[in-house]
């Protein structure tokens, strides 16, 4: 079964690091920061586009990254935050 991106969310183009460049972003982007490429509402605006970072087109939707109910993107900012800060160099 296929999982779809949610409406209104955008956490997967703000809570990870991203240290590939991304169109206006030449060095990547920190955790926490919002990609240049979210557009206003909360899509991609490279998305299929070969200048897209491969990162990006690796992380899928998931019911465990982003949570059971449509909460704006909040489960999923903190499931990637925790992702980030367990992989984070020491």
């Amino acid at each position: 079964m296929a999982f779809s991106c949610r409406t209104a969310c955008g956490a997967c183009c703000i809570a990870p690091s991203i240290s590939s460049p991304i169109p206006g972003m030449p060095w990547g982007k920190p955790a926490g920061v919002r990609c240049i490429q979210l557009g206003a509402d909360l899509r991609c605006l490279v998305f299929g586009q070969p200048e897209r970072p491969a990162v990006c087109g690796q992380l899928q939707p998931h019911p465990e990254m982003c949570g059971a109910r449509d909460d704006g993107g909040q489960h999923a900012r903190l499931y990637l935050a925790r992702l980030e800060k367990l992989t984070a160099p020491d």
